[in-house]
């Protein structure tokens, strides 16, 4: 939920976005980020707000854009990479991004990579995406990192102390994924 959704300055641009839906000013937006960066987490919480149908991004190689279309007046397509240049799912996703625009409804894609990083194999879907306003989460600074590793650790109902959170914290790559990656070793 979005009670569980660490808000800092890493995230709070993309949580502007999140917020300011319906007004958002295209039908779509791209929430990027790094891996583990609460991506899905967010756009979840967009989901619940818009009544929004959840697409896993392998189903644009096993459905049509109308049918995608169908299960909601707004999609969330998570986790969209894997499949950039697979032409099955970048033609899926450009007919259902001009669905959605068509409907006047919203589709909100996740993504690690921002559009105008990638060499889609669909010209006209590259276009749309890289039109598309960016929900962009940076990586995150120490004390996101720390409060991000207390969080984790409270969910597995580990209690950490502030030393055992200072020590780590200098000795571990700085991303999300790794801080993930600690707990569960942990």
């Amino acid at each position: 939920g979005r009670e569980d959704f660490l808000v800092a300055p890493c995230n709070q641009g993309a949580v502007s976005w999140i917020d300011r839906w319906p007004g958002w000013p295209a039908p779509a937006l791209i929430l990027q980020g790094p891996s583990a960066s609460g991506k899905t987490h967010l756009a979840a919480v967009w989901k619940n707000t818009a009544d929004a149908a959840w697409v896993d991004a392998g189903l644009l190689c096993e459905r049509d854009a109308n049918d995608l279309a169908g299960l909601s007046g707004h999609i969330v397509v998570d986790h969209f990479d894997p499949w950039i240049g697979d032409l099955q799912a970048e033609t899926t996703l450009f007919h259902l991004y001009n669905t959605m625009k068509d409907r006047g409804t919203t589709l909100l894609i996740t993504m690690r990579t921002a559009p105008g990083q990638i060499a889609f194999t669909l010209p006209d879907l590259s276009s749309r995406l890289r039109a598309a306003p960016l929900a962009a989460i940076d990586v995150p600074d120490d004390t996101v990192l720390a409060a991000l590793l207390v969080k984790l650790f409270a969910d597995r109902q580990l209690q950490v102390g502030a030393d055992i959170v200072s020590y780590v914290l200098p000795r571990m790559e700085r991303s999300f994924s790794a801080a993930h990656d600690l707990v569960d070793r942990a």
